[in-house]
């Protein structure tokens, strides 16, 4: 079954992918490198992987199967081993009688075909796929961790005994299997944080997700020292203090993913309470646009990080992506002309070429002794983890007059409520609005789950509910200009012909109707006539509205807009904005 260059050249010009001249040019470098024409093409970007494959198909016959959103039974799946589908990304999928499909990336594999057929004695099919495709069976795999944890406990649960010394306690074969099924399970499932909660006859496990608490598993308080004592010596704790509070951090490396986790005991009632939280080291840096941001709120950003100094501040409960909308902006100004220091407590990503350092108040290492330091340090741009108090505040506004870029959060519902609370914390009104050039203040909301989310048409009680929050002729507005709605239902106010969505449930999202989270904003521009009103000390009431005239959306008017994209629901929007 192999593919000669001219019958690739043939099929890739009918289907329209490439140009002659394109792919003579690579079938010349085929030959000179003697690297394959299919990899050169998708190297150099003419065609992806999944359009090459398609084309294999048709040239070798060898059927296309779309498996991204198919769940395989667990007996058909095991057929051809984990270690062997990983290497060669090759997975079963359908049996009838002797004969099993199996879907492939490369069906010139000939080698892997035959293995498959001596291993298993079967006939083989071979299938094409998408990378996705095998990517999601790949995870069904994993997905039978749930019930082999119950296996681990039942057969060694007795092994976990709190007479043995801790250390010996936590390096038995029984603990560690445990400790590793509850960490893989977490980063299968795409969780936040891992809670581990003693009662005082079990263990209660618990998964972040989305940023909703889940019930993963209860355990048998047999296993709790071995389990604590375990991830103490993962993350290089204290194993007999069991009074005070400890935090560390450990990183372990699943499938080309490093996962850091942030460890943090406490003692409560019934032993220690664990929390962790995972961070992806390996991921690829977000980009805004990617968190949620878009259209004019994009574009003031943009202009507020290109300016030599001033302060950008991000606002907003715990838990609402303040940070990652920081590193994310640091991500993009990270260059080599540029110095760039943080101060953080925690940190919470490494990152390449910026000087990163961690708040220690016990040492005296507080947020405005290393603000403080830092500025000796010839920073062109600094980030400050939060403004807790009067004297970094102090530090931060000097710091953005003499010259820096200071991006730094705090902790208010709005974003014009920034103000009110940087005064309340003993700022001059007019160095705040010399100083400040950009608030955005922010939430994180579920995102609906494509495969199953439904459709269906606000109702006259949920859109004068809404109409009392926001204006509605403004959002129709602005999604009619950014063509994402008709243009005359928009100019007709015809709230019966825009299709909102609302969750369901499907084995995907594990029932819960959602499958990520995405952001949504308000932005607030400090321009020339907000400025003035901040030197007046105007209240936050009056510099919003005046906000609102100069084009900022609210949030929930942007949540609305995310709601009428179809990314979230109107029930979601609703949950994170109430006050």
């Amino acid at each position: 079954m192999q593919v000669d260059n001219e019958q690739l050249k043939s099929f890739a010009l009918d289907a329209g992918l490439v140009d002659e001249q394109q792919i003579d040019a690579a079938i010349e470098e085929s030959v000179k490198t003697g690297k394959k024409l299919g990899d050169i093409l998708v190297e150099q970007k003419l065609v992806s992987g999944d359009q090459l494959r398609q084309l294999f198909s048709y040239i070798l016959g060898v059927p296309f199967v779309n498996i991204e959103k198919e769940t395989i039974p667990k007996d058909i799946l095991q057929i051809v081993p984990e270690p062997i589908a990983k290497k060669y990304k090759v997975v079963a999928f359908k049996k009838n009688g002797t004969e099993l499909k199996v879907a492939m990336l490369n069906p010139e594999d000939i080698q892997t075909i035959d293995f498959i057929r001596k291993k298993t004695g079967l006939k083989i099919s071979p299938c094409i796929t998408s990378e996705k495709g095998i990517e999601n069976a790949l995870k069904q795999y994993e997905q039978s961790l749930k019930a082999e944890f119950g296996d681990i406990i039942e057969k060694n649960a007795p092994g976990v005994s709190q007479d043995d010394s801790l250390e010996k306690v936590a390096q038995e074969l029984p603990v560690i299997r445990i400790v590793e099924a509850l960490l893989k399970h977490a980063i299968l499932q795409d969780a936040s944080d891992i809670h581990i909660e003693p009662d005082e006859k079990e263990v209660r496990i618990r998964y972040r997700i989305d940023g909703m608490l889940h019930d993963a598993m209860t355990l048998p308080k047999t296993v709790l020292a071995g389990i604590v004592a375990r991830i103490k010596i993962l993350s290089n704790l204290k194993l007999d203090e069991h009074r005070l509070p400890q935090d560390g951090r450990f990183k372990i490396e699943q499938d080309d993913r490093r996962i850091a986790f942030r460890v943090s005991m406490l003692p409560v009632y019934s032993g220690e309470k664990i929390v962790m939280r995972l961070l992806d080291e390996g991921s690829k840096g977000l980009t805004l646009e990617a968190m949620g941001l878009w259209g004019d709120a994009l574009e003031k950003i943009h202009r507020a990080i290109k300016r030599p100094n001033g302060m950008i501040l991000v606002t907003g409960p715990t838990g609402s992506g303040k940070t990652t909308t920081l590193y994310t902006v640091m991500d993009i100004l990270n260059t080599p002309k540029v110095n760039i220091s943080t101060v953080e407590d925690p940190i919470e990503y490494k990152m390449t070429r910026i000087n990163q350092t961690q708040v220690n108040p016990a040492i005296g290492l507080t947020f405005s002794q290393g603000l403080r330091a830092i500025l000796r340090q010839d920073p062109d741009i600094i980030m400050v983890g939060e403004i807790r108090d009067k004297e970094t505040m102090e530090i931060a506004i000097h710091s953005a007059m003499t010259g820096h870029l200071v991006l730094s959060t705090l902790h208010t519902n709005s974003a014009a409520g920034t103000v009110p609370r940087l005064i309340d914390m003993g700022a001059e009104p007019f160095l705040i609005a010399s100083t400040v050039n950009i608030v955005m203040a922010q939430r994180l909301v579920r995102k609906l789950c494509p495969d199953c989310r439904q459709s269906f048409t606000l109702d006259a009680e949920l859109l004068k509910s809404l109409g009392k929050e926001i204006d509605l002729g403004r959002i129709l507005s602005v999604a009619a200009q950014n063509n994402l709605i008709d243009k005359n239902i928009a100019a007709a106010k015809d709230w019966s012909k825009i299709n909102f969505f609302r969750a369901a449930g499907c084995e995907r999202c594990s029932q819960e109707g959602y499958k990520g989270r995405v952001g949504i904003y308000e932005v607030m521009e400090i321009s020339d006539e907000i400025a003035k009103m901040v030197s007046a000390r105007s209240d936050s009431n009056e510099i919003e509205k005046k906000a609102l005239e100069e084009g900022m959306m609210k949030m929930l008017e942007d949540g609305v807009v995310k709601a009428l994209q179809g990314t979230t629901s109107i029930e979601e929007i609703l949950r994170v904005t109430k006050d």
